[in-house]
C-alpha cells in the first residue's frame, strides 16, 4: 500500500469515529421540546407446542431507537417480549395458540402516560392477529396517541392492515428510520403527512392514502448504530436467547441491507426493493470493536437478508476481521447464497471463528428451483456445503416441500439431497411446508385465484404451519398432493434426516445431552430451540 493511500485511509477512519463520537453525544441544533416517543414490540404468538420460535433482541427498533436519538428524541423502548422470556400465557380468544412474554398490562405499566406517538414493529404475519389487538388496546388507553406501524408484514399488507386494525393511525412500507423520524416531525409540528414516500393511512373520506412506493435510504453509512438500552441485551443473553447457535454473550449485527435476488416465495421485494446495499468495511469493522470492548461478546450473529454475495467486498471484510483478531465466534443463522463460498472464503470464514453457516438450498429439484426463480446450482452448493464440514463448521440447510407445481417426484428428489447434505455432515436440516407468504409473488398469485382469504384464519394457520410437525392438517398450495400426505413427507424427511445425523455421527449426541442439560452454549439451532421449549415448561 501507498503512503498516500495509508494516510487517506488514516483520516477516513478519524472521521468515521468523530462522526460517531458526535452521535454518542446527541448534539441536535433544535432546543423545542420532542414528543414522547414509545416503541413497542408485541409478545410473540405462536401455536401451542411449537418448538420453532424464539424470542431474540429486536435489531429493527434498535436502529429506529438510534437513528431518532441521532435528532435528538430520546425514545422509550417497551418490548413485550424483552422481559419474562420463558411465560407462557393462553391465549382464549385464540384457541390453540399462546404468547410468550408481557401482558398488554404490565406493557401500559412501562409507557409513560405523555406519550404522544408509538412506533410499533410488524415483522411477521403469523403474529398479526396479537398485534393488532395490542394497537387496538394502545389506542384505548392513550387515544391522544398516534400510533405508526412497519415492518415486513406492515410493508405487504398496508390497506388491509390499516382497515383491519382502527387504531392504526399509519403504516411505513419499507426501511422506516428515515421515514418514522420524517413523520414524527410532521406529527410534531401538526403538519400534512400526504407527500412523506412510504407512509399510508386512510383518510377522513374512509380512502386508502399512499404516497409513491417503498423509498431506500441511499446512504447507509450515515444510519446511526442500533441503540441498545442499558441492561436490554443483558436479559437475552442470562435467559440463553439467541437467533442461531447460542453463545455466552451473542450480539446482533448488520453488514449489508437488501436482497439482489426475486425468488416468488420471498417477501423481500415489498420490504426492501431488489436495491442490495453494503456498508462501509471500516465502520462494520469499527462497530464490532466497539461491542467487543463495551459487552465482551462471544459471538456475532449476522441477521442480514444475504450476507455473502459479493466476493471482493467480502474478503475485504474478512480480512479486515482477521487482522483484528478478536477471541469470538460468527454465526450466520440466515439462509445464505453459496455461489462465493469456495474453499478459499470457507477458510476465511473458519479463521475469524466461525462456528455455524446456514445455507438455503430451498429444493433439490431444478424444475422447482426454476419455478421459483431460486438462481442456485445445486451441485455448487453441495460441494460448498462438504468443505465446509470438511473444515468441521457447524452446517444447516433450509428445504421447503409443497411448492404449488411440484410433483412427488420433485419432493423424492429434494429429500435425496436433503440425504446427501446429512451424509456430508449438515447439522441441522429443517423441513417445511410452502406457505405464501404476503410480499411474494407466490402469495400474491393465490390471492388473485381465491386461495387465500386474508383475514384471522389464514394468518394462524401460518403459525402453526410449521410450528407444529404434528400438526396433518397444514394449509397447503399444492395443486397435486393433498396437505395430509404433504404433512407425513415433512415428518418422515426431519425424523429420518435427523435420525441420519445422529447415527452417522454418534458423537452428536453426547454433544446434545451436554447443551440440553447445561446453560453453557449450544451448537446447532435445533439445540437451542429444543432448549428454550425445555425452558418454557419449567416455568409454566
Amino acid at each position: 500500500m501507498r503512503i498516500e493511500d495509508t494516510h487517506n485511509k488514516n483520516i477516513r477512519n478519524i472521521d468515521l469515529q468523530v462522526e460517531r463520537e458526535r452521535l454518542i453525544r446527541v448534539v441536535d441544533s433544535d432546543p423545542s421540546p420532542k414528543p414522547v416517543v414509545v416503541l413497542v414490540r408485541p409478545p410473540l404468538m405462536f401455536a401451542a407446542g411449537a418448538i420453532g420460535n424464539e424470542i431474540v433482541p429486536s435489531i429493527g427498533l434498535a436502529y429506529i431507537n438510534g437513528y431518532l436519538r441521532k435528532h435528538g428524541y430520546t425514545p422509550v423502548l417497551v418490548d413485550g417480549q424483552g422481559d419474562a422470556h420463558n411465560r407462557i400465557n393462553e391465549l382464549p380468544e385464540y384457541p390453540g395458540y399462546q404468547y410468550q412474554g408481557l401482558s398488554f398490562e404490565e406493557m401500559f405499566a412501562l409507557i409513560p402516560p405523555e406519550v404522544e406517538i408509538f412506533g410499533v414493529t410488524a415483522m411477521f404475519s403469523a403474529e398479526w392477529p396479537l398485534t393488532r389487538d395490542l394497537i387496538n388496546a394502545l389506542k384505548r388507553r392513550y387515544p391522544q396517541a398516534s400510533i405508526v406501524a412497519g415492518g415486513e408484514h406492515i410493508s405487504a399488507t398496508a390497506e388491509y392492515s390499516l382497515r383491519d386494525c382502527r387504531g392504526l393511525d399509519y403504516a411505513i412500507c419499507g426501511e422506516g428510520e428515515h421515514i418514522f423520524f420524517e413523520l414524527c416531525e410532521r406529527i410534531r409540528s401538526h403538519q400534512g403527512v400526504e407527500d412523506i414516500p412510504s407512509v399510508a393511512y386512510i383518510d377522513e373520506q374512509d380512502q386508502f392514502i399512499y404516497h409513491s412506493g417503498v423509498s431506500r435510504i441511499r446512504n447507509i453509512d450515515a444510519i446511526p448504530w442500533p441503540y441498545w438500552p442499558e441492561g436490554y441485551l443483558e436479559k437475552f443473553w442470562a435467559s440463553g436467547k439467541s437467533f442461531g447457535v447460542q453463545t455466552a454473550r451473542d450480539m446482533p449485527l448488520m453488514t449489508t441491507r437488501g436482497c439482489p435476488y426475486q425468488c416468488t416465495f420471498c417477501s423481500n421485494k415489498d420490504m426492501w426493493t431488489t436495491r442490495y446495499v453494503m456498508r462501509d468495511i471500516d465502520d462494520v469493522v469499527a462497530e464490532v470493536k466497539h461491542y467487543y470492548e463495551k459487552y465482551q461478546i462471544t459471538s456475532f450473529q449476522l441477521y442480514d437478508l444475504t450476507a455473502i454475495t459479493k466476493r471482493k467486498w467480502f474478503i475485504e471484510l474478512l480480512d479486515r476481521l482477521i487482522e483484528l483478531n478478536l477471541p469470538v465466534e460468527w454465526s450466520f443463522p440466515s439462509g445464505t447464497r453459496s455461489e462465493i463460498l469456495d474453499e478459499e472464503l470457507l477458510r476465511k470464514l473458519k479463521k475469524i471463528g466461525t462456528s455455524y453457516l446456514c445455507y438455503a438450498p430451498e429444493s433439490g429439484s431444478e424444475k422447482t428451483l426454476q419455478d421459483i426463480k431460486k438462481q442456485i446450482d445445486l451441485e455448487s452448493v453441495l460441494k460448498s456445503i462438504r468443505s465446509a464440514a470438511s473444515i468441521r463448521m457447524g452446517t444447516r440447510a433450509n428445504f421447503i416441500i409443497g411448492f404449488p407445481e411440484e410433483k412427488r417426484s420433485d419432493i423424492f428428489q429434494t429429500f435425496w439431497v436433503a440425504l446427501k447434505c446429512v451424509f456430508y455432515g449438515v447439522d441441522d436440516m429443517p423441513i417445511y411446508i410452502f406457505n405464501p407468504y404476503p410480499g411474494s409473488a407466490l402469495f400474491s398469485e393465490s390471492v388473485v385465484r381465491g386461495e387465500i382469504v386474508l383475514g384471522d384464519a389464514y394468518y394462524l394457520s401460518i403459525s402453526k404451519q410449521n410450528s407444529d410437525i404434528l400438526n396433518f392438517k397444514p394449509m397447503t398450495f399444492n395443486k397435486h398432493i393433498p396437505n395430509w400426505e404433504l404433512a407425513l413427507y415433512r415428518l418422515f424427511m426431519t425424523l429420518a434426516c435427523y435420525t441420519l445425523s445422529y447415527l452417522v455421527r454418534p458423537e452428536r449426541i453426547l454433544r446434545s445431552y451436554r447443551n440440553l442439560r447445561t446453560e453453557g452454549r449450544v451448537n446447532t439451532v435445533f439445540e437451542a430451540r429444543l432448549k428454550g421449549m425445555m425452558k418454557r415448561k419449567k416455568v409454566k
